[in-house]
């Protein structure tokens, strides 16, 4: 398998890890949203995300900020309808 390092594939995959991690999680999500503690939560699902990610990608992509922007894309963002003292 060739490492994808074309930047908006690289995104896609991105989104589609962190929106599983988003899926499967959504109790932590809402209780990490609540209490302005979801990196603590999530921070095994998100690290492992992350390592998947870098598994795929080329170094210079990896070395980018697109996994992080994801995360505030899919999963920050998406849980702006939950109750939190954070907005």
């Amino acid at each position: 398998m060739s490492l994808i390092d074309n930047p908006e594939h690289a995104k896609r995959l991105a989104r589609a890890i962190i929106s599983d991690v988003a899926i499967y999680n959504r109790e932590k999500v809402e209780q990490g949203i609540k209490n302005d503690t979801i990196f603590e939560l999530l921070e095994v699902e998100l690290d492992e995300g992350r390592q998947h990610f870098i598994s795929r990608v080329s170094s210079e992509v990896a070395a980018s900020n697109i996994f992080d922007l994801a995360i505030v894309d899919v999963l920050i963002k998406r849980a702006g309808k939950i109750d939190s003292p954070i907005w």
